[in-house]
């Protein structure tokens, strides 16, 4: 091999050692970031533990009513939170006779797998009537899906998120706090929105504080227990319309 070979496989080299340790670098700085979630609180550890209603089944969490429901909703997390952070809530809804079907996503972020709820409707033929939200990016997740599955999905759910894609406002209801207020910036639709005052970002879920939240003035339960109320005379005005 002659000098200027020599050279050329050296530097050839040179840039295959430098590739894969960057690769190697952005793989490592990845699961780091990812590994840095914020894990579910005890009151949901003991809705998953204490209820005989729920059935896991692969990345899905079936909550299912006392009495059989034809109406469901498939559920996207946060960004970085633990799935099981939103039980309390679904749980609440599930007592008002709403299926909940709650999705585990890849490395809890829903944009991993923004088209999860396709492995759902077949594991509930029963269920006629579907809806599809989401918390914050899962709810993003969650408006890109229903944008692209419009005769799948009844409506929309956004909670502490906006609608993201084309998807008629009219069948999305978008709920966040007065200490969410960002949000407004990206709201142009008037139709279904519910402001909760003294409300924050995280308090849809029971996963503690969140980096750069505000804290709220209402306690977790109250703002899930109003979100609920909206959720349900949404879905009710679907079911009246019919």
């Amino acid at each position: 091999m002659d000098v200027k070979n020599k050279k050329g496989f050296r530097k050839t080299k040179i840039a295959i050692i430098s590739l894969v340790s960057i690769l190697l670098i952005s793989v490592v700085g990845f699961f780091i970031y990812a590994s840095d979630y914020y894990r579910a609180e005890d009151i949901a550890i003991e809705v998953m533990q204490g209820n005989l209603n729920i059935e896991v089944v692969d990345n899905l969490t079936i909550l299912s009513p006392a009495i059989p429901s034809d109406t469901a909703l498939i559920f996207y997390p946060g960004a970085k939170v633990e799935h099981i952070a939103y039980l309390p809530i679904l749980k609440k809804l599930t007592e008002k006779g709403i299926t909940c079907v709650l999705v585990e996503m890849p490395f809890n972020m829903a944009i991993f797998d923004s088209d999860a709820a396709e492995d759902v409707f077949e594991k509930l033929p029963e269920i006629k009537n579907w809806y599809i939200g989401g918390h914050s990016m899962g709810g993003a997740m969650a408006s890109s899906y229903a944008a692209k599955n419009k005769d799948k999905i009844e409506g929309l759910i956004l909670l502490g998120a906006y609608v993201y894609g084309d998807y008629p406002a009219e069948k999305a209801l978008t709920v966040y706090g007065t200490f969410n207020s960002n949000l407004e910036k990206h709201i142009d639709y008037t139709e279904n929105i519910v402001i909760i005052e003294g409300g924050n970002h995280a308090q849809f879920g029971n996963y503690g504080e969140q980096k750069g939240d505000p804290k709220a003035t209402i306690s977790a339960e109250e703002q899930q227990n109003i979100t609920v109320e909206a959720i349900l005379n949404f879905i009710q005005n679907f079911t009246d319309s019919e």
